[in-house]
């Protein structure tokens, strides 16, 4: 069992809840990476879960916590997404809401000092998207941020659905706007096969209301020296790109 000095005495005592190793602070040699936290009696439900290093020449543990530290199936994946050659590490949990909202750290240990080069919330608050309904069975997804506009054709959704929102035109019986969710997966994919990870990142686009999906916004990011920058990105309908 690993101590926990976040952990008020009293407190139920972290369990480790996901492992991995690999070199994660660049001297060559394996280090221990867990993430620990509590797990709730009778739920899958897993609080203050924490990022813990164990050295793997000295031994020396080290803490980090983070900032939404609760959710169920915590996971951990170790590679390089800088291109510095050692390993990054990649935290993701469950938000367990009914979205499919899921919460994404990327940290960087290099010289044992824990830096956090993707946080989930500033990649859902750095693009802003606009989803309108438009005539003829057409939803118009615009990723405001980026200037990149992509048209949805609806017209083979059920014959119910369109009689609720068009005419016997196809024209708009009422202005409808959708939204486009906060991250549901962030997939690491090397795909130049140099070793190094890009992300690959799906966001649900959704109509009238949140089970209303009208398909994903896919984005392709890469390590550029400072951020994790847009490559490309594109709208997929059931695995059909648009």
């Amino acid at each position: 069992m690993l101590y926990n000095p976040y952990f008020n005495l009293g407190q139920m005592n972290p369990m480790i809840v996901s492992s991995a190793r690999g070199d994660v602070n660049g001297d060559g040699i394996p280090d221990n990476v867990y993430l620990t936290g509590v797990k709730t009696i009778d739920s899958p439900f897993i609080q203050k879960i924490t990022l813990v290093i164990q050295d793997g020449r000295t031994g020396i543990v080290n803490y980090v916590p983070l900032e939404s530290d609760a959710g169920f199936n915590p996971t951990l994946f170790l590679g390089d997404f800088t291109g510095d050659g050692v390993k990054d590490i990649l935290i993701s949990i469950a938000s367990g809401g009914s979205g499919g909202i899921m919460f994404y750290y990327i940290y960087s240990y290099v010289c044992n000092s824990p830096k956090l080069i993707f946080d989930y919330n500033v990649f859902n608050e750095a693009y802003q998207y606009h989803v309108i309904y438009k005539d003829y069975y057409k939803v118009e997804v615009t990723n405001v941020t980026e200037g990149i506009k992509y048209i949805i054709d609806i017209s083979t959704r059920e014959q119910d659905y369109l009689n609720e929102i068009y005419d016997t035109e196809g024209k708009l019986k009422s202005p409808i706007k959708g939204f486009v969710n906060p991250l549901s997966g962030l997939y690491p994919i090397d795909f130049d096969s140099d070793g190094v990870y890009e992300l690959l990142a799906y966001q649900r686009i959704s109509g009238r209301f949140a089970a209303d999906a009208l398909g994903y916004v896919l984005t392709t990011l890469k390590w550029d020296g400072r951020k994790f920058a847009l490559v490309n990105q594109s709208v997929a309908i059931w695995g059909t790109e648009i």
